[in-house]
């Protein structure tokens, strides 16, 4: 049943990976033989499945990690309102904020029957910096985090779609200076970035903080150390913690995965999407859901479109 039907609302994150070879430099799409960033499939193909699984979750609105870039030559919202268009999705409204220094960008689409959206950016004076320059330490984003204040079925919620910089290596040749330089760079993001939602907090928003942080729950022996993962600066602790039941699962044994790779010949799994919630909304008992397990029709969809699955939350009725 879909959210209108509920009378709920339902918002989701996905990272549709490296959408930008899905699109010509106007926005038009590719042709549909031609092969996407995903190895194996075709532009048609991760095309057709990305929209299989967007009409299938129906959400109200949906952050997109990976969403196509903005440039001088690009034009990453006219691509996804001509593919939202292209494909009759009900989320057809996009909404962009900072551009990102990368092919990569953050955006958000949402229904405009149901919902009104704008780009919110904080960053006043006495507040943290804006996310689109550095912060007192020189810490600086790739893909600055999009804030939106959402306004619609009787709510008023602030949203931070985050795309965080990994935490791992990659290649062995110096990978453990890469690495320590990694981590150390992704913590003073999230310290930043829970700057902001402190501040939000404060001010007695309804927030939501959703996206990719690129780091699961669980901790390795340098996270221990430190008394934390990344990801637990972002969440928080006490009164003003952020909630989502799928990381505090990780704290009794292994969390769900959101995103697949191969690593040493196996497929590894980890959770690195997030829906945070604040405890205002926590309190409302709302339910997520990590997609998978739809159905053969929308799993393979899921596996043609990405390498990431989509997180769900449905909020109650206001």
């Amino acid at each position: 049943m879909s959210a209108a039907a509920e009378g709920g609302l339902r918002i989701a994150t996905w990272n549709i990976e490296q959408s930008w070879a899905l699109f010509r430099l106007d926005g038009s799409p590719r042709g549909p033989a031609g092969a996407s960033a995903r190895d194996g499939v075709t532009v048609g193909q991760q095309s057709e499945a990305i929209a299989r699984v967007l009409h299938h979750m129906d959400a109200d609105a949906v952050l997109l990690v990976e969403a196509p870039d903005i440039g001088r030559r690009h034009d990453g919202v006219a691509a996804m309102t001509r593919f939202a268009r292209d494909h009759a999705l009900r989320c057809r409204a996009v909404l962009a904020g900072y551009r990102s220094h990368t092919r990569q960008e953050i955006m958000l689409l949402y229904d405009p029957d149901r919902l009104q959206a704008r780009h919110d950016p904080g960053g006043a004076p006495g507040e943290a910096p804006r996310f689109d320059g550095t912060d007192e330490a020189g810490t600086e984003w790739s893909k600055p985090p999009l804030e939106v204040t959402v306004q619609g079925q009787g709510r008023v919620l602030r949203l931070i779609g985050v795309h965080a910089k990994s935490k791992w290596a990659g290649t062995a040749e110096g990978a453990q200076a890469r690495g320590r330089a990694a981590r150390d760079k992704q913590r003073a993001q999230f310290r930043w970035l829970r700057r902001r939602v402190d501040e939000s907090l404060a001010r007695g928003d309804s927030l939501i903080v959703l996206g990719d942080l690129n780091d699961d729950p669980a901790l390795d022996a340098e996270e221990r150390a430190a008394g934390g993962s990344a990801a637990d600066i972002v969440i928080g602790s006490g009164a003003t913690r952020l909630h989502d039941p799928c990381a505090e699962k990780a704290r009794g044994g292994p969390p769900p995965a959101t995103a697949y790779w191969m690593e040493d010949g196996h497929r590894t799994g980890r959770l690195l999407d997030y829906i945070l919630v604040s405890p205002d909304l926590a309190r409302e008992e709302p339910l997520w859901h990590i997609l998978g397990g739809e159905g053969a029709e929308v799993d393979a969809a899921l596996r043609a479109a990405s390498d990431h699955l989509p997180v769900l939350l449905q909020l109650p009725k206001a």
